[in-house]
């Protein structure tokens, strides 16, 4: 199946090259404006702000004006780490508590206005929440989803719920199509809906593992709903049923009742031309593939529909038969780039293999070249990894993708030393890009699934003409061990969620840098910059300089300037972004698990205000839970 995608480029090519005509420009409705609407800013995804009031010269003067506890003050368990990116729409800042509420602040003085608690004590969704202009009849709203399954739409004035939509406020996103006859297994939405017109546009939230036997279990489906009313509007089936296109990508019926494959994360809608950009993630089960062999659409891939209906458009697969849990959950960026003197509508994706692949956003045509590269084979019995992946010619990769007893960590000698007998006493297998897990063998292939740009994302400078991430190099050990019913599961004490380093000093083992701040000039593809993004506070001084992991993305603005907060040295930082020097830096009470938001305030000032817990996936303690709001002195 490796050579079918681009096959099928070519026929979409053709199908939407009127399409393509319809509009130039890849700005959204809302581009110019002085709030923060949306969690990547605009649907577009860019996180471009055009504020300009915070430049270089000024930057290191910011000051705290405000900060918010999330934490209600009759709690009293354990701090919990909150993903979700404020919105800010005029005057007033809403936000998801991972305390149950979503809350709305003053969004120049952080007062409370109204809070509204999530019923059954149930979370809204740990990424975000959606804001809905309204229609004329039904006001501005905002739209999450909750642990409970629920979809809900709740007034932006006031925070009470809008009785018109679904029942009282709610809609049941477990609907029998898609929850099958898994009724008892868990299903939610993790992240902020994505909003197109009237329409309120739902991802999966159903697991990654082997919850069911072979892989089954609740539908990853795309949905769609009526803002207005909670009422289905059209659904993507993200596993393609018998008759339809891509099936005969999943050997047998291995299609049948697959759970994963799924938009946990973010999509992004070039709005003009109303395509809807979702990018999906691994199947069920993601680290072990004996029982659905085939290339697996639309597993960890990009595809494009109408966003009016959910039809399809065109697609475009970063990894085939994914066993390695490469999911593509970060939203792609919809931008405008230039070829041959003529702007050309461009998608940008990375997910967390650390590639960045380059698309004309109506056509599907790679606007850099794409190769498809051999790659190992599994040792896995029955195992049949797809023989070749597909690597863009340019840029380079983003992220390291080579781990070898050589190049191990080099510095400090204790933790060298200690990272060389981790190695060793384990008998650890290391190598390149795809090495399938080894079984019943601890073993590694670079960046892991949790390096490379997960989902926060990257953002685009369209004045620069660059694409700017923070990376992570941070690695994972696997080992499969096979079930006496003849299953794989990867398990063993250093399995799993463990990084690949020392959990006690929270160092890595990898080659250094283990985070950084890189950016690519989107017309030669070229790597413009590789800044080391992050310190190592227990490491001896002259040997801290060895960048850390990072969990929340990057926020650009018309001034020239690159925010970042996501490192796990709890440092919040602002970068030249035409240079990536580093203009400033803050040190907070806990590390920033998400990605820094601008606007402008009611006083007039530009505040930068980031959500300081810690925790996630760089491991690091939740230790804070506020909210920080920053702007320039007053004069």
């Amino acid at each position: 199946m490796a050579g079918f995608t681009s096959r099928l480029v070519m026929r979409v090519a053709v199908l939407l090259l009127a399409v393509g005509c319809l509009a130039a420009s890849a700005q959204d409705p809302q581009q110019g404006a002085t709030d923060w609407p949306s969690t990547n800013f605009t649907q577009s995804a860019n996180r471009y702000s055009p504020l300009t009031q915070i430049t270089a010269e000024n930057v290191a003067t910011l000051e705290r004006v405000w900060s918010f506890h999330l934490k209600p003050a009759d709690y009293t368990g354990r701090l919990r780490e909150d993903q979700a990116i404020p919105l800010v729409i005029g005057t007033t800042m809403y936000l998801a508590s991972p305390y149950g509420a979503v809350i709305a602040l003053d969004a120049t003085t952080g007062a409370e206005q109204w809070r509204f608690d999530i019923p059954e004590n149930a979370l809204p969704s740990k990424r975000g929440l959606a804001y809905w202009p309204g229609d004329g009849d039904v006001p501005p709203s905002l739209l999450f989803g909750a642990s409970s399954g629920g979809l809900y739409s709740i007034k932006a004035s006031d925070g009470t719920p809008n009785t018109g939509f679904g029942e009282n406020g709610v809609v049941d996103l477990k609907t029998p199509e898609v929850m099958r006859n898994f009724t008892d297994a868990g299903y939610l939405l993790l992240s902020s809906p994505t909003i197109y017109k009237n329409l309120v546009i739902t991802g999966a939230g159903t697991g990654e593992g082997r919850a069911f036997p072979k892989g089954t279990g609740p539908a990853g489906d795309t949905r769609a709903w009526d803002a207005r009313t909670g009422e289905l509007v059209w659904t993507f089936e993200t596993v393609p049923g018998p008759d339809d296109f891509g099936y005969d990508s999943w050997a047998g019926d291995s299609a049948r009742d697959r759970s994963g494959v799924n938009v946990w994360g973010y999509m992004s809608v070039d709005t003009e031309r109303g395509i809807l950009y979702m990018p999906i993630g691994a199947p069920n089960d993601d680290r072990v593939g004996v029982d659905r062999p085939g290339d697996n659409l639309f597993s960890s891939s990009i595809v494009a529909v109408d966003a009016n209906n959910g039809e399809y458009l065109w697609h475009f697969q970063l990894v085939h038969h994914d066993i390695w849990d490469y999911d593509a959950q970060s939203a792609p960026l919809v931008v405008d780039l230039m070829r041959d003197g003529e702007s050309v509508p461009a998608l940008i994706v990375v997910n967390k293999t650390g590639l960045l692949f380059t698309f004309n956003r109506v056509t599907g045509e790679p606007l850099f070249e794409i190769e498809e590269r051999p790659v190992p084979a599994s040792d896995v019995p029955g195992e049949q990894a797809s023989p070749t992946q597909p690597f863009p010619v340019k840029p380079e990769p983003l992220t390291q993708n080579t781990l070898s007893r050589d190049n191990l960590y080099k510095g400090e000698p204790e933790h060298q030393a200690y990272c060389e007998r981790l190695v060793d006493d384990n008998d650890m297998k290391l190598g390149g890009p795809y090495m399938p897990i080894t079984p019943n063998q601890y073993s590694m292939s670079p960046p892991g699934s949790a390096g490379g740009i997960n989902f926060w994302g990257p953002a685009y400078d369209p004045d620069l003409n660059l694409f700017i991430s923070n990376t992570t190099n941070m690695f994972q050990p696997m080992r499969l061990i096979q079930r006496p019913n003849g299953s794989w599961v990867n398990q063993g004490p250093l399995a799993g969620v463990r990084r690949f380093g020392d959990p006690d000093r929270r160092l890595l083992c990898g080659p250094t840098p283990w985070g950084e701040l890189v950016a690519v000039n989107m017309t030669t593809g070229d790597i413009a910059y590789r800044k080391t993004l992050g310190v190592s506070d227990m490491l001896p001084a002259g040997l801290q300089d060895t960048g850390r992991p990072s969990s929340g993305g990057v926020i650009l603005t018309a001034s020239g300037l690159t925010f970042v907060g996501g490192s796990d040295d709890f440092r919040f930082r602002a970068f030249a972004t035409a240079t990536g020097e580093q203009l400033w830096e803050l040190r907070l009470p806990s590390s920033i698990e998400t990605t820094p938001i601008t606007y402008l305030g009611a006083d007039g000032r530009q505040f930068v205000t980031v959500v300081s817990t810690g925790g996630g996936l760089t491991g690091s303690q939740v230790t804070n839970d506020e909210i920080i709001a920053l702007a320039l002195p007053m004069n």
